[in-house]
């Protein structure tokens, strides 16, 4: 998982989310040792959790308490969904990319063979417009 990080965000200490959640504290430190949350960590070491770990948290419970999984099958799960994410992302700019391309290619001429040749005859015979004056006037 990834390392612990700064947060310009608004944090919680570990007493405020345990009763905020009805937890005991004991419960976040083994999620956090278990790598289901990353908590930022002060200086001194003092865990502080943003509101992007609380929404881990939220959906930790709902996994555990409500539909019953387990922390192994809770991993699998927050897994799963980072790859899901990743991936999304992935596509997401590939289909950006692929946008950009056919727009440019849009406005590149694609010529058949023999085309330009034929435009050639064509304007020197006068086409639609008669010959192309090369003399200005």
């Amino acid at each position: 998982m990834t390392p612990p990080r700064e947060s310009p965000q608004a944090t919680y200490r570990i007493s405020v989310v345990a009763e905020r959640y009805g937890i005991h504290p004991q419960t976040l430190r083994m999620y956090e040792r278990e790598g289901l949350l990353r908590p930022f960590r002060s200086r001194g070491n003092t865990r502080f959790y943003t509101d992007d770990d609380l929404h881990q948290l939220e959906l930790i419970l709902h996994l555990t308490r409500e539909l019953e999984i387990n922390l192994a099958g809770v991993e699998v799960v927050l897994n799963m969904r980072q790859t899901i994410v990743a991936l999304q992302r992935d596509l997401e700019r590939a289909l950006g990319l692929l946008a950009s391309q056919r727009a440019s290619e849009a406005l590149i001429p694609v010529s058949r063979p023999g085309s330009l040749q034929r435009m050639a005859r064509h304007s020197r015979s006068g086409g639609e417009n008669g010959p192309i004056d090369s003399t200005g006037s």
